[in-house]
This record gives C-alpha cells, sequence and structure tokens, in this order.
C-alpha cells in the first residue's frame, strides 16, 4: 500500500490499563485510525501468564483484551481500523480463537490472525523457566495485516514492534529499510506505555495538573520516510510536548542503540520538534542492521517471600529498631528454621514533636525469603507476633504476616535468530514462517559525543536538581535506568512544566558537566557499589544512566522499596546540588 501516512494509535500501556481506552480511541477524534494497537505485556506480565497457564493450560492470555473487544468489535469493524495486540501472552492461539468465537456470538464477521514462535519453553532448551519467550519483531505482524487480517494477536514481540510491523505493511518497506524502520521503532517506543507519552507520571507537571486528570492516549502520524508526529484525539485530555515525549523515549533505555529484531535505532539521531500546541515532531532517526541473536525472556519461581512492618513510634527509634532486629534473630534461631534471606529496612518517616501518631512514627520492614513456605510463613508469623507483649514500647505491626507468597526471578538470554521459529498464522489458517536473510550487526558502544563549553563560573544556589531537570526512571530486568533531561530552549516550552524554569544551551551545559556517573553515585548511595554508566544524547539534552543489579533479579523478586525504580528519576530529582543562579 502507498498511502502517505499511517495513522496508528495506543489503547494499552500493560495488563490493567485503563479499560474504556479501546472504546475512547475508536470513537474519539475526527476520523478513524488505521490501526489501533495495545501493549499488555512486561517482564511481570508473562510470570502472571505462566502461573496462569499452570492452573489451566487453555489460559495464559490477557483476558482483558478479550472484554474489550466484547463491547468494541463491532465498532472497530464498522469504522476499518485493525487492530494489533500482544495480549496473546503465552497462548496467542487461544486468544485468537476465543476472538472468533466472540465475533461469531456476536454476529460479526472478523478476520483474525496470530503470531507465535516465541515460546521456547518446549524442548528443555532452558531448564527450570516457567516461561522463556524470544522477543520477535514485526515481520510476522506484517504478513497478517497483509493478509487481510482485522485484528492480530501475538505473544512475545517488542513493544516496538506494534508499529514496525504494520508500518511495514502500510509502506512496503523492506528490511534493509533501516532508517525507516527506527523512526517506526522510536514511534513504536514513544506510544508503548500509553498515556506516559501525552503527560501521565510527567515530572514537570506542576502548573499543568488540571490538565492530567485523566490524559488521552497517544497517536503517531507515521510517514513513509519513518518521521511522525506524536498527537492525540482533540479535546481529550493531557498534553504532548517535547517534554513528555522525551520523557517517554528515555524510558526503560539504554545507550544510543536502542537494538531490536527489526532494527538498531540510534537514540542519538532523533529530533523532537513543537510544531503546534499537542503536536511533536519525530525525523532525523538513523537506524542500523539489527543484531544476530534475539533476547530471550525467562522467568523462574525463585521460591517463597513474606513481609512484616514494625511501627516505631515517638522517641528512641533506633533502639527500638535495634531491640526488635535482635529478638527476631533470636526467635528464628531457636525455631531452627532461619529463612535462608532476611533482609531489614529502617524508614524513618518520623518528624520531631509530631502533632499526629501517624507522623510521629518510623517503618521498620523485615522481608524474608525461602525455598520452604514454611519458612516464610508459620516461622515468621510465630516469631514475630509472640513479641507483641515483650519488645519495644508501643509494639505493633501494620498487618500479621500470613503465609508466604511465591515470587519470580527474570533473567535475559540471548539466542541466534535461526534458531527461532517466526510463524505468521494467517486468516484463513496458513501457517507463513517469518525469515530474516537481512544483515546483521553486533552491538556496540557508540564513541562519546563532543561536549559543549562548561558553563562560566558564577553565583549558585543550594537546590533540587529537579528545578533544573525533568526525568522518568525504569526497569530492565534486574537493572534500572534513569533518564535525565533539560528543555529545548529557554521559554520552557519544551517542558510545560508551568513553573517558568527555563532550560535551553545553558541548562545543558551545566547539566552535562555536572551530572557525572560519579555525581550520579554519590547522590544516589544505593548506586555506590554498583556499576553505572551514563550514555549522553545531545539531541534530546538528556543523560541516561544506567544501573546494573540496582532491582537484584527483577521486578517480581521484589529486592527493593520501589521493586521497578519508578520513582528513581523523582528521588534524583529532590537531591539537592549547587545550581547556577542563572538557570533559577
Amino acid at each position: 500500500m502507498t498511502e502517505d501516512v499511517l495513522r496508528i494509535g495506543n489503547a494499552s500501556g500493560f495488563y490493567g490499563d485503563r479499560f474504556d481506552a479501546l472504546r475512547e480511541m475508536l470513537e474519539d477524534g475526527p476520523r478513524p485510525l488505521d490501526v489501533l494497537t495495545g501493549d499488555y505485556l512486561a517482564e511481570l506480565t508473562m510470570l502472571i501468564l505462566g502461573r496462569d497457564r499452570l492452573k489451566d493450560p487453555a489460559r495464559g492470555y490477557a483476558r482483558t483484551f478479550l472484554r474489550q473487544l466484547e463491547e468494541t468489535l463491532g465498532l472497530a469493524l464498522d469504522r476499518g481500523v485493525r487492530i494489533v495486540a500482544n495480549a496473546g501472552g503465552l497462548n496467542p492461539a487461544g486468544l485468537a480463537d476465543a476472538v472468533r468465537e466472540l465475533a461469531d456470538r456476536l454476529g460479526l464477521h472478523a478476520r483474525v490472525a496470530h503470531v507465535e514462535g516465541d515460546d521456547l519453553s518446549p524442548g528443555g532448551r532452558f531448564p527450570g523457566a516457567l516461561t522463556a519467550n524470544a522477543y520477535l519483531g514485526g515481520a510476522g505482524i506484517t504478513a497478517c495485516l497483509a493478509a487481510g487480517a482485522d485484528i492480530v494477536v501475538t505473544g512475545r514481540v517488542t513493544d516496538a514492534a506494534l508499529v514496525t510491523g504494520p508500518a511495514a505493511w502500510r509502506f512496503g518497506w523492506e528490511q534493509d529499510a533501516y532508517d525507516r524502520l527506527a523512526g517506526a521503532v522510536v514511534a513504536g517506543h514513544i506510544l508503548e506505555c500509553g498515556t506516559q507519552a501525552t503527560g501521565g507520571n510527567y515530572s514537570r507537571f506542576a502548573g499543568r495538573a488540571r490538565d492530567l486528570r485523566r490524559p488521552g492516549f497517544p497517536l503517531a502520524e507515521l510517514h513513509a520516510d519513518g518521521s511522525c508526529v506524536i498527537t492525540k484525539h482533540p479535546g481529550t485530555g493531557g498534553l504532548v510536548t517535547v517534554g513528555t515525549v522525551t520523557e517517554q523515549l528515555l524510558y526503560e533505555t539504554g545507550g544510543a542503540r536502542y537494538a531490536g529484531p527489526d532494527v538498531t535505532a540510534r537514540l542519538d539521531t532523533v529530533r523532537l520538534t513543537q510544531e503546534a500546541p499537542d503536536r511533536v515532531r519525530v525525523d532525523g532517526v538513523r537506524g542500523e542492521a539489527p543484531p544476530p541473536t534475539l533476547k530471550v525472556g525467562l522467568n523462574r519461581l525463585g521460591g517463597f517471600r513474606n513481609e512484616v512492618v514494625f511501627v516505631l513510634t515517638g522517641l528512641d527509634i533506633e533502639a527500638k529498631a535495634a531491640l526488635v532486629r535482635e529478638q527476631m534473630d533470636e526467635a528464628f534461631d531457636r525455631a531452627k528454621s532461619r529463612p535462608a534471606q532476611v533482609t531489614w529496612e529502617l524508614a524513618r518517616t518520623d518528624r520531631a514533636d509530631a502533632d499526629t501518631e501517624e507522623t510521629a512514627s518510623a517503618l521498620l520492614r523485615l522481608v524474608v525469603r525461602d525455598g520452604d513456605a514454611d519458612a516464610v510463613g508459620r516461622t515468621l508469623g510465630s516469631a514475630a507476633i509472640e513479641l507483641a507483649l515483650g519488645s519495644y514500647p508501643g509494639f505493633h505491626v501494620t498487618a500479621p504476616p500470613g503465609k508466604g507468597a511465591p515470587y519470580g526471578v527474570f533473567e535475559a538470554a540471548y539466542v541466534d535468530r535461526g534458531e527461532v521459529e517466526h510463524v505468521a498464522v494467517l486468516p484463513d489458517g496458513e501457517r507463513k514462517v517469518i525469515t530474516y536473510d537481512g544483515a546483521t550487526r553486533a552491538l556496540a558502544d557508540v564513541a562519546a559525543p563532543p561536549l559543549p563549553a562548561p558553563l562560566p563560573a558564577g553565583p549558585t544556589r543550594r537546590a533540587p536538581l529537579g528545578l533544573v531537570a525533568g526525568a522518568r526512571s525504569g526497569d530492565k530486568g534486574g537493572d534500572a535506568n534513569v533518564g535525565v533531561w533539560v528543555d529545548g530552549d529557554g521559554s520552557g516550552n519544551g517542558g510545560g512544566n508551568g513553573s517558568g524554569v527555563g532550560g535551553g544551551d545553558e541548562a545543558w551545559r551545566w547539566l552535562v558537566h555536572e551530572l557525572t556517573a560519579d555525581r550520579f553515585q554519590n547522590l544516589i548511595s544505593e548506586s555506590r557499589h554498583l556499576t553505572v554508566v551514563r550514555h549522553v544524547l545531545p539531541n534530546l539534552r538528556a543523560l541516561n544512566f544506567t544501573i546494573t543489579g540496582l532491582l537484584g533479579q527483577g521486578v517480581a523478586s521484589q529486592h527493593r522499596f520501589d521493586p521497578q525504580a519508578k520513582g528513581l528519576g523523582e528521588w534524583l530529582r529532590s537531591r539537592h546540588l549547587d545550581i547556577p543562579e542563572v538557570l533559577l
């Protein structure tokens, strides 16, 4: 097909996102979308679906998607909107059958296709894995749409594949259209988390909160050259600015090379321009041949986990914490079933001379892990509750510990792409094997770009970093990333922060020299014993920090207070530095 623009929207950023979004994206707007996507999968979601499949082999897909379609399938067919979603999870064939049954029940004729081949758990290639899924590209989706599918459901494809697949179908791109595919990858990454591109979770929301009460979902007007405009349906909430788009671009990424099965996109080439209110143009994206391997996400059951939170009120907080720790240690010794892992964390939420009991209290959190459910269930519960009348003054807990809950462990592996059979199952049942016969390129670091001259010395003021910079953070397995950026000009228009804080060259010159990896580790104490790598993205006036191992064995292991590092960027923004007064 040769149309100049593909209008592609998103109606889900995770399994559990706004239920009405599918209908909203179909009904709103001056004209219908061409394609509507839904991203339902994440590392934690695959574990949840894996446990569902253990209970019933016919499950393993996102059932919410099916309930959404029950209300909207007729509308999508009437308006000619193709729907592409990775809601198939671990059972895309099962979901495709369920969609066909739904269409028959509603008296509708829907051509349904699905993509499979990502599931590598059969055959014992990854012993002990509950789920093992390769991240596929968009070519299977392309084949399904070319065969006339109205609905395409997939298993574990990359989030961006939900856009690269339809784009290659619409514009007829070949495997070596690297720049164009890279533009679609960037568009897909911006859309994939739904309202995070339209002001949701926006670090510079101050002054715009009224606009952000119910952000509309994003859409991209994608062109044949790979460029696009990110926008939303007119009249919906939220905002689309260079700032909101920059934050989503930095979310859960690393260096300048953003690798995927279709193409490696160069994030250091992305240009963002505020074309009009709620319209951000994305262009200039360059692409390279993809790596010779595919990433495989592995989820395992790691054992059992439990926790108890002791409330410490008033004076002598540290002494109270020390007493209960000693008592619990002795109780574990007497029970002769000490959990394999015991972790304590004291959160000093208390304030001196507080006018409420809650604000006079600190929280002491005990987390235990073990392969034996009793060691983290009965043993922990007995040890904690038996202290009720014989411990620190004011003893109480937020809730008595229950049974231990299973937790998961995530890790990434890599396999040669030739070892994975990528299959498009077309609407008529034909199975089309998708092959990649193009060039590949092993990943390598990009040479560090030249830095601008430092800002001249001048008066400074001790103030939070967030007065100058925005940030967004997230998780990739056991690693975390924090993207930090400044506005593209001195007017504050790029960020839409409403605070009057400017940006531009001066802020960038200060940030890029001030916020080194060493300074980051000094500000974020948890990272001091870990490897922190800084990536510089001058086009975005952004720095991206990756912190290896901060999240332990992934979100499902709940290694830290904020297991997905969602608030890590906001913690960084709250830290005080000596900031030039000219920027304040």
